[in-house]
């Protein structure tokens, strides 16, 4: 087996964490997220599509910061314009400043189902912002949703700290499951105000799902019958499947989208979009407010981010990239001998390994993500990874020659 990594830097800065942050890190950045004792902890600076670790480990960053970096890390035009408006003209103020105005006008050109567009800083924010809009269009109560959507009460899978009653009222089903869309819809017949997912199937640990033939178009004719507000969960597939995000892509137009992550590659920055009508119940019906939510430097840092994947086609060579990438590990694989499967090619490239009875495929999985850590290719074994323009044809190789001698490994 490859060697071992030196990772007695994170070791040690993890210890000193545990002194002062709860669990050292939060979230799904923490140790047993991915293989404990084998990956980096702590990273010190990226740049490109690599990024390195406080031992000073180079890997090939195959999760692109969970998603966020669509072009590459230390984008200059990127930095330096954001670098501009805080050196220039500043970026926190009392006042909202004009860049929204350009930004929300980009967005109505790029997206089909914006009419109107307010800004947020994260995914979480702009999730729990759509809901709260259908609820207020709709004056309905119940919420069907299918994907992640973020940390806060109505949604996280972990409910320690969270009265019953702030989510009895909103309700999970499987992506491409039309009937079970449909069962829950019965059950709360005429009071359903919203229903929240993914355009692409994109669950933890589990393979990316395309849409069956026909699946969101038939979502989209059910909320139209039932009065029901459609939102599409772009925080991943936006600005990164198409411009336009999975709707574009898939040619079905929700009402409500949310998009972040790629939006502003790296920034924290956030997006509601849709129907004016429905996005006008923020004028007064609904609140929404931030201290935050107006700072200039991630709005300018969007657009510019923006301006870079039109003029540049980045999503068309990320795709070209992935087409190739897929085909290449989809051989490996197949030759391979080992019961795993590549998924989410071109965008969201994961190899998971298949359930057995013996349960050997935690094993497996286990075994294969330490080999492909320790050859310096940075994946997560429960999260689908990304690919970033800055991507070079070499760093892919080295991710596929990595994933190839790892199975290699595993089956001997």
């Amino acid at each position: 087996m490859a060697n071992k990594l030196n990772l007695t830097r994170s070791f040690e800065l993890y210890e000193q964490a545990q002194q002062v942050i709860p669990g050292a890190i939060l979230g799904i950045r923490r140790p047993y997220n991915f293989v404990e004792g084998e990956y980096p902890i702590f990273f010190d600076h990226a740049k490109g599509g690599r990024v390195v670790d406080v031992d000073g480990n180079e890997y090939v960053d195959m999760l692109c910061a969970y998603g966020p970096i669509i072009i590459g890390h230390q984008e200059d035009e990127i930095d330096q314009a954001a670098y501009q408006q805080i050196s220039t003209k500043g970026f926190c103020m009392s006042l909202t400043q004009e860049v929204q105005n350009r930004l929300a006008r980009k967005m109505v050109e790029l997206i089909p189902c914006c009419e109107k567009v307010v800004f947020v800083k994260t995914g979480s924010d702009a999730t729990t912002c759509a809901v709260r809009v259908a609820r207020g269009f709709t004056e309905k109560k119940h919420i069907l949703r299918c994907g992640y959507h973020g940390w806060h009460d109505w949604c996280v899978e972990v409910k320690g700290g969270i009265p019953e009653k702030l989510y009895e009222d909103v309700h999970e089903f499987r992506y491409n499951d039309l009937e079970g869309i449909k069962q829950l819809l019965e059950k709360f017949q005429g009071d359903v105000a919203g229903i929240i997912m993914t355009p692409l199937g994109h669950p933890l640990a589990a393979p990316v799902e395309m849409p069956k033939p026909g699946f969101l178009e038939e979502v989209r004719k059910l909320c139209n019958q039932h009065e029901t507000v459609l939102i599409f969960d772009e925080i991943r597939t936006g600005f990164r499947l198409n411009i336009g995000g999975g709707q574009s892509e898939f040619g079905v137009t929700p009402d409500l989208a949310v998009f972040g992550k790629a939006m502003g590659n790296g920034y924290p920055v956030g997006a509601v979009t849709g129907k004016a009508e429905i996005m006008d119940v923020l004028k007064s019906k609904v609140f929404l407010s931030s201290t935050f939510f107006p700072n200039s430097d991630a709005l300018v840092a969007a657009l510019k981010t923006i301006e870079i994947m039109e003029r540049d086609d980045v999503l068309g060579v990320i795709r070209k990239k992935g087409e190739q990438l897929g085909q290449q590990l989809t051989k490996i694989i197949d030759q391979s001998g080992i019961d795993c499967s590549l998924s989410g090619a071109p965008w969201m490239p994961f190899i998971s390994f298949h359930k057995d009875k013996e349960r050997k495929y935690k094993e497996h999985r286990t075994k294969f993500y330490t080999g492909v850590i320790r050859r310096k290719v940075f994946l997560q074994p429960f999260h689908h990874g990304y690919i970033a323009y800055r991507h070079t044809d070499q760093d892919l190789a080295q991710a596929a020659d990595a994933i190839k001698e790892s199975l290699a490994e595993l089956e001997r």
